[in-house]
């Protein structure tokens, strides 16, 4: 396993991080192919014993079923706190990031993950609804009570992220470290303005949905598991643009052929070569991660970079959400 840092911060993670979104209980309004607490401790056993210290959840995952089988299956190994870097979200729930909103949802998630502390807690999303600095010195001030030890965002516009990265400099508020943002072969539309954002601050990137919902580990579009068939989410980000998007499917085959490696293996060893620091593994299977582990050892060329990437077509965008006052 490989390590880095998040940011500028001291908190050092393995170059694989556990999405939490494969946990969790299977609510009527949640997705139907999530682990339950065995399952689930069984595959963060698993990431631990291969190195991956890294575990990624949000407040809303599973109705909060995903923070407390994670919580649950941490104390249940014996994982030392201060060994696991621990990260959540806030943004689905009510308020969104209001003041009393942020307040609220932490103490709900350090309840449920059983822990005093986040190692970084990040806005899931950009909230319209409230002013930027209400929300930046809300979650400086958690900060400072030691609540949370660093902060990140996730998937909104590059002039977004810029006007709070200048709004934390200007009040002297802690500053993001990082962006989970929406980034893979199929979907690389943040190339334009958030990713050079993110790099002329020093956020650490930590992508989401790393193999495309599963289209960038297969040659066939669909597969017959329970996500490829119950995964709403997946369709909407991905189907739309299918045509356009099974000739790089086609590439990352020929390619993965090339270095007798799978699929999923070069699609992770293009993300690490693009600089992502520690993309979700959203593994249903123990499987996931040890593919996962190989792509550290692949070192792609800039041929291979230029074949994977000249038959790209420019995508919607998916990930960050409209001004409703523009829509």
């Amino acid at each position: 396993m490989k390590y880095r840092k998040l940011g500028n911060t001291d908190i050092t993670v393995s170059s694989l991080c556990i999405g939490g979104m494969s946990f969790g209980e299977r609510l009527p309004d949640s997705p139907q192919w999530t682990l339950n607490e065995k399952e689930t401790e069984e595959i963060i056993d698993h990431a631990w014993h291969l190195g991956i210290n890294f575990i990624d959840t949000a407040n809303q995952y599973a109705g909060g079923t995903s923070e407390a089988f994670i919580g649950k299956a941490i104390k249940n190994l014996g994982i030392p706190r201060d060994k696991v870097v621990i990260a959540s979200k806030v943004y689905f729930n009510e308020g969104h990031l209001s003041k009393e909103a942020i307040e609220r949802e932490i103490d709900g998630t350090l309840s449920r993950l059983q822990t005093d502390y986040l190692d970084l807690y990040q806005i899931h999303r950009f909230d319209y609804g409230t002013p930027i600095e209400e929300t930046l010195e809300t979650l400086d001030a958690l900060v400072k009570k030691g609540k949370v030890c660093a902060l990140g965002a996730s998937s909104m516009y590059g002039y977004q992220l810029h006007n709070m990265l200048i709004a934390m400099e200007k009040h002297n508020w802690t500053p993001f470290s990082t962006m989970q943002n929406h980034y893979n072969l199929l979907y690389r539309e943040d190339e334009r303005e958030l990713i050079p954002v993110c790099r002329q601050y020093g956020l650490s990137l930590i992508p989401y949905s790393p193999l495309a919902g599963g289209h960038l580990s297969r040659r066939e579009w669909n597969s017959s598991s329970l996500r490829s068939e119950k995964d709403a989410i997946v369709k909407r980000r991905y189907d739309a643009s299918k045509e356009a998007d099974l000739k790089v499917i086609e590439r990352v085959a020929e390619t993965a052929d090339k270095y007798q490696v799978s699929m999923s293996e070069i699609a992770l060893a293009w993300l690490f070569a693009k600089g992502v620091t520690s993309p979700l593994i959203g593994a249903t299977k123990k499987a996931h991660f040890d593919d996962a582990l190989h792509a550290l050892e692949i070192a792609l060329t800039n041929e291979d970079l230029e074949y994977l990437e000249s038959c790209y077509v420019p995508h919607f965008l998916k990930g960050p959400i409209p001004n409703p006052k523009s829509l």
